[in-house]
């Protein structure tokens, strides 16, 4: 990873990071946008475009701005590492009191950044954007309304549009959270379970200029899933693995002594051998074991997670008023 940056100077009042793959006819147009934007809005600020590998001219584009704007910086990976990587390399580099968050295709207009400013100083730690009269293909659209549905469902939240990537963060949220794998898809949960105030804002959507969308096809939804139930389990069990394995290794074990039990019981009232219900009989067993082996796993994980515990770090510290 190569960062390319000139001197820091003060803390701005806002970092943008625009993860980048294969964008190079937008970055031109959104570079342009974006600094007008903050010209007129008159506050310091960063743009940090993140190359995610890129194998066309993204990078010498965004270069040929880091030439004639000093606010703008580049981070470069040599191969594509995939959006979270890029998010939360953006995120260890950006200094702005919020840090903002928008694709490079901007379908969704940078002007909309103030009025996300003026969100998060509503008592707010997080403001994502919520898509209205989305201008995608309709399947797209509607595997995206299945998978918030599913998110509110789970989570019991109001999340509309969970995986909108424009948002904006204070930036103590973007220092705690950590991002990786695919788990951009779900930041404000994970905000949202570590105790952030998360809210939601409707904002345009325009349909794509250049280009075609990088985020496409049935394993998309798949692992958004999967990232959903990595969440939930990490913020829910990561500290008390003993509670889920230990719970799903009794019901799975009494299981197995119910079935047992009823069939040592027909037997000795002369109902017949246990012999004659021999797949039963091992159906019980099998969940005995299972179940046994599911708690030996909680235990472990109890002894892990009291091993590596220590002394709270300061971003775990309350914040006192």
């Amino acid at each position: 990873m190569n960062i390319i940056s000139g001197q820091l100077g003060e803390e701005p009042e806002i970092s943008v990071v625009v993860p980048v793959y294969n964008e190079d006819e937008n970055i031109p147009i959104l570079g342009e946008r974006l600094l007008n934007v903050f010209r007129e809005l008159g506050v310091s600020h960063e743009i940090i475009f993140v190359d995610d590998g890129s194998t066309d001219l993204s990078l010498e584009r965004i270069l040929d701005l880091r030439k004639s704007h000093a606010e703008v910086k580049a981070i470069h990976f040599r191969a594509n590492r995939g959006k979270s990587a890029a998010l939360a390399a953006g995120f260890r580099q950006a200094r702005g009191r919020k840090v903002a968050t928008m694709d490079a295709d901007f379908q969704e207009p940078p002007e909309e950044i103030p009025a996300l400013m003026r969100n998060l100083d509503n008592g707010l730690d997080v403001v994502s954007g919520w898509r209205v009269n989305r201008r995608d293909p309709k399947a797209r659209i509607w595997a995206s309304k299945m998978f918030n549905w599913l998110v509110r469902a789970i989570t019991r939240t109001g999340f509309r549009d969970v995986n909108c990537g424009f948002k904006i963060f204070r930036r103590e949220v973007v220092k705690r959270i950590e991002v990786y794998g695919d788990l951009h898809r779900v930041i404000p949960i994970l905000a949202y379970k570590e105790g952030f105030r998360v809210g939601e804002m409707q904002v345009s959507h325009s349909p794509r200029i250049h280009g075609e969308s990088k985020f496409t096809g049935m394993t998309r939804g798949l692992h958004g899933i999967f990232d959903l139930v990595a969440v939930l389990f990490l913020a829910n069990y990561q500290k008390r693995p003993l509670h889920f394995f230990g719970m799903t290794g009794f019901v799975m074990f009494s299981g197995g002594v119910a079935i047992d039990l009823f069939l040592t019981l027909r037997y000795l009232f002369g109902f017949g051998y246990i012999g004659e219900r021999l797949p039963l009989f091992m159906l019980g067993i099998l969940l005995m074991l299972l179940g046994f082996q599911s708690f030996c796993m909680g235990l472990l994980g109890e002894m892990l997670t009291r091993r590596n515990m220590r002394e709270p770090a300061e971003k775990d510290l309350e914040k006192y008023l």
